[in-house]
């Protein structure tokens, strides 16, 4: 018995490692993936550029994403959740946080400041799938599919102040107001081209939002 116990111990121990180094490479890979495809464009980069820089195999590559649309839509999960663990996006804590904050004037002012911090390190890669997306179908399908998930998620939000009660627009009015301004462009054309700071960027998601969203809004930063 105590040869049978050691003998599974010792599978169960050999399969967590494969898949810690599984994990590993995946990460390594996706990591490299960033890189080139912001230096070097979507168009430019090859999967084969992306495995030799991870120093995998290509068919590795291949057989983890099937395509580079499928990887760069990889790269674009994780940059935008900061880690590789399988938690969606609207189950991280901050954006559960915001999700409960009864005050829709706090909540609004929560998520700007979760937009400046994010958008930083996921412009880049967004960047990148707007540019291929003038030129590649399987970009311009990832790009909408992005936008769409944008929506879906300031479609919830929306709906969150209008219960509230303090919803000052019809709930599809701010909806397209909080996808609007949440989005790679207007990052693009305020921080990156006028050189706006990330609080002065945060301080104008969170009044804008707030002056046009919501009645009887307090002022400033009360």
């Amino acid at each position: 018995m105590d040869q049978i116990s050691e003998e599974v111990k010792r599978r169960r121990y050999d399969a967590s490692g494969r898949r810690a180094r599984a994990r590993r490479t995946r990460r390594e890979i996706v990591e490299h993936a960033r890189q080139l495809f912001v230096e070097r464009g979507y168009a430019a980069t090859k999967m084969t550029d992306v495995a030799a820089a991870a120093e995998v195999s290509v068919e590795l590559v291949y057989g983890a994403f099937r395509t580079k649309a499928n990887l760069l839509k990889t790269v674009f999960d994780i940059t935008i959740a900061g880690d590789d663990e399988p938690v969606p996006m609207m189950e991280r804590p901050a954006l559960l946080a915001i999700r409960a904050e009864p005050d829709p004037g706090l909540a609004l002012r929560m998520y700007a400041a979760f937009v400046a911090e994010t958008a930083p390190r996921v412009y880049p890669v967004h960047l990148v799938v707007l540019t291929a997306a003038s030129g590649e179908p399987a970009a311009a399908a990832l790009a909408d599919e992005l936008a769409t998930q944008r929506l879906t998620g300031m479609t919830m939000f929306a709906a969150q102040l209008r219960d509230s009660g303090r919803l000052a627009v019809p709930e599809d009015q701010a909806r397209d107001l909080l996808w609007t301004l949440n989005s790679a462009q207007v990052y693009d054309l305020l921080v990156v081209q006028r050189g706006w700071s990330l609080p002065r960027y945060e301080q104008y998601l969170a009044e804008t939002w707030t002056h046009h969203l919501l009645v009887d809004a307090p002022t400033g930063g009360e």
